[in-house]
């Protein structure tokens, strides 16, 4: 019990720096925006907090989770992002707009495509956590989050986050779609976390 409370807690801290640094990129979605959203995975892998896209790529294996905890992370990721989102209602730009702008993007992108861009994504981050946290190398981590958000593949936290932040008439008017195309999401990213795993390019557990 303590352990699964533990991983909780830890996931719950990794959404919320996700969902500053989402925050941080609503409040300037040019280069800047981009830049600064870095924040959030910088602070994950330095206080090793637990992110969907940090473990699901390790889990099974002697760095990683336990297979079973990959949802509960997920949970504490949501619930994280759902925090930061909250907040996001006090400030007086309109945050709300640019957030439901992101998903009517990729609403229209349909979950399929979205699915597999997101596949991208899950590989760049966990290459970059690799280096960071297994090899002390930072760069990858830096240039990593620029990469994936200016090619537009899906980070299944970071969109929890928009998504979380969009008014509520638009979640009743497209739940299902919203739904459907969040699985996707997540399914996507962890076939690109493993994705090395899958190839069988990585002989390291």
């Amino acid at each position: 019990m303590n352990s699964l409370v533990s991983t909780l807690r830890s996931s719950f801290l990794a959404g919320v720096s996700i969902g500053i640094a989402g925050f941080g990129y609503l409040m300037s979605k040019d280069i800047i925006g981009i830049v600064l959203f870095t924040f959030g995975l910088l602070a994950v892998v330095h206080y090793g907090f637990k992110l969907y896209t940090g473990t699901v790529g390790f889990c099974g294996g002697c760095k990683g989770l336990a297979v079973k905890e990959i949802p509960l992370v997920l949970l504490g990721n949501l619930l994280g992002t759902l925090a930061v989102a909250l907040l996001s209602y006090a400030s007086p730009a309109d945050l709300q707009g640019v957030a439901q702008g992101i998903l009517e993007s990729r609403l229209a992108n349909g979950p399929l495509r979205c699915g597999l861009l997101a596949i991208g994504c899950g590989f760049i981050m966990t290459t970059a956590v690799k280096f960071a946290k297994f090899e002390g190398r930072w760069l990858p981590l830096l240039f990593g989050v620029p990469i994936f958000i200016v090619c537009g593949f899906p980070h299944c936290i970071a969109d929890a986050f928009y998504y979380m932040a969009v008014p509520l008439d638009f979640w009743q008017a497209h739940l299902i779609n919203i739904i459907i195309l969040y699985i996707a999401i997540v399914l996507g990213n962890a076939v690109g976390c493993n994705l090395v795993r899958i190839v069988n390019w990585d002989k390291d557990c």
